[in-house]
Parts: structure tokens; C-alpha cells; sequence
């Protein structure tokens, strides 16, 4: 059974997500602010997934993403947001969050955006697959960790699925419904500008100069595509 923490600060709003997703067989912990979201998160490390409101008193959800991330890579994040909060929404994914709902949402969208980020947590924990090299990245999908001239790279865990999938795929033209049925999964339902945010995340990581990158290449009108040297 996964775990999940709600952190929430509207206690209606907290109890109608707790409640639909236990019926869907979710372990749950939840907390009311983010400091206590944070102590709950240091006592615990079994958590698969995260679901943080952003707008919070104290310590909001954006910092606690970011703090999540520092700890644990691999932990599975969505952010709630209001419908007017766009700048929240691409500032909770280049802190390292996966994905992002606005309110009002259904809870069948939302369990079934859990869903898909858990079996993602799970691919990535269970990948022990043999490595990968291109030009100076080297993979080692058991540890789920990617070099570049041997030093780590400090990747959220859709940015390794990423790369991961570019250098699968080395000098293939991905889409960008490609990359999002292989890292999000084919019944994600959210905004499909989630790739270019990540891949523009990503590119500020691996790239030499993010502005004229040498291994990400845009495929104008189609997608991306990963070459090994320019």
C-alpha cells in the first residue's frame, strides 16, 4: 500500500481528499501547515507521495516541495493550486514537483493523477536495468543516477526519466506526447506544456549553455531530440 501526505490547510478541503483517497486504498498522513508537513515527512521515510496546497500560512507549499527535494529525489509531488496561480504552477515544477491540479478538481482526477505518479515512483525504485552512456552522461538506472564527466547530476525523478528516455532513444526525434506518455503515462490528463517546463528545467542541469544547447536539440513544429555530441 502507498503512502501519501496531504498537506492542506483547509480542513474540509484536507478531509474530502483524505477520505477519497483511502477509499482508494492510499495510505494516508496529513498535516495542516508546512512545518508540520515537514516534520512529518523527517519522521517518516517511507512516503511515495506527496500532494502540497500551495497557499499556505508560514512556510507555504512551494518551500516545502523544494525542501522534500533536497531530501528524497524520488518522492512523487503534486502541487494544488488556485486557476490563477500560473506563475505558482511552473514555480512548483522547477522546484521538482511532477505535477500540478487546480481547485476545483475532481477526486477521480486526482486519484487518478496520483495513480500514475505512484506507478512511475515504482518503475523508477524497481529499474535495475543495465547502464547507459552517451558522449559524457553515463546512467546507472539501479541507483537512478546520471554523470556527466563523472560527477553526479542532481536530477528530480522526472528529470531522470527524461534524459533517460533521450539517451534510449539517442538521435530519435521524440514529441512532445512521446515524452509524455513514457515519463507521465498514457492517462495523464494535465497541461501537455509540462514537457517544455521540464525540458527547460533539464537543459539548465546538463547543458553547458542552457541557451544554445548541444545534447537537447528542439525539433521545430515536432519535439525534441538528443544527440550525443554537437
Amino acid at each position: 500500500m502507498a503512502k501519501v501526505l496531504v498537506l492542506e490547510d483547509e480542513d474540509d478541503i484536507r478531509a474530502f481528499i483524505v477520505i477519497n483517497l483511502k477509499r482508494a486504498g492510499y495510505e494516508v498522513l496529513q498535516a495542516g501547515t508546512g512545518e508540520e508537513a515537514l516534520e512529518i515527512v523527517e519522521q517518516n521515510d517511507d512516503i511515495d507521495m506527496a500532494v502540497l496546497d500551495v497557499m499556505l500560512p508560514g512556510i507555504d507549499g512551494l518551500e516545502v516541495c523544494k525542501k522534500i527535494r533536497e531530501k528524497d529525489r524520488t518522492m512523487g509531488i503534486i502541487m494544488l493550486t488556485a486557476k490563477s496561480q500560473e506563475l505558482d504552477k511552473i514555480s512548483g515544477l522547477t522546484m521538482g514537483a511532477d505535477d500540478y491540479m487546480a481547485k476545483p478538481f475532481s477526486p477521480a482526477e486526482l486519484v487518478a493523477r496520483i495513480d500514475a505518479v505512484v506507478r512511475r515512483v515504482e518503475l523508477l525504485k524497481g529499474d535495475g536495468s543495465g547502464k547507459l552512456e552517451s558522449g559524457p552522461f553515463k546512467i546507472d538506472p539501479s541507483a537512478r543516477v546520471v554523470y556527466k564527466n563523472g560527477k553526479e547530476v542532481d536530477l528530480t525523478q522526472i528529470e531522470y526519466s527524461i534524459i533517460k528516455l533521450f539517451i534510449e532513444n539517442e538521435e530519435q526525434s521524440l514529441t512532445r506526447e512521446d515524452i509524455l506518455n513514457n515519463v507521465w503515462g498514457e492517462n495523464y490528463f494535465g497541461d501537455p506544456k509540462i514537457v517544455d517546463v521540464n525540458i527547460r528545467r533539464l537543459r539548465r542541469k546538463v547543458e553547458d549553455d542552457p541557451s544554445n544547447p548541444k545534447h537537447i536539440k528542439t525539433v521545430w513544429g515536432y519535439g525534441y531530440r538528443w544527440r550525443k555530441e554537437d
